[in-house]
């Protein structure tokens, strides 16, 4: 399984002055998920849909996905394999769910996931710093 983990340090706004929408972009953003060609932001919106659906603990089909926000199947099927490959939205039998049913836990999961390859890959660095003597 090939996961891509992006994080990107921006400065968040303030907490007094952020509303939910803000904090949810700086969230996105902060993990490579929005970028400038996402003019629509319509990554964005799917990834808002997920969220919605984990509280619910309900699935989200493409199609479904495409309606709901009136964009075309294939943009949300783009956007579907984004937050898939960052690990976010995983493929279900009924449909595609956010990882975790809350953002919390999703951020928990990262965190180890990265964990995780940061101890694999200080393992292979050490093999091979061993083989060059």
């Amino acid at each position: 399984m090939t996961q891509r983990i992006t994080l990107v340090r921006i400065r968040k706004a303030p907490q007094e002055t952020a509303d939910v929408n803000q904090e949810l972009q700086w969230l996105g953003t902060s993990l490579g998920l929005f970028n400038l060609r996402d003019r629509d932001s319509s990554c964005f919106r799917v990834f808002i849909t997920f969220i919605q659906k984990a509280h619910h603990n309900e699935p989200a089909s493409s199609d479904e996905i495409a309606e709901k926000l009136n964009l075309s199947r294939g943009t949300v099927v783009h956007h579907l394999s984004r937050l898939m490959d960052a690990g976010l939205v995983l493929r279900e039998k009924e449909g595609y769910v956010l990882r975790e049913t809350n953002l919390a836990h999703v951020v928990k999961d990262i965190q180890r996931d990265v964990q995780e390859m940061l101890v694999e890959l200080e393992r292979v660095a050490k093999e091979i710093d061993e083989r060059l003597g």
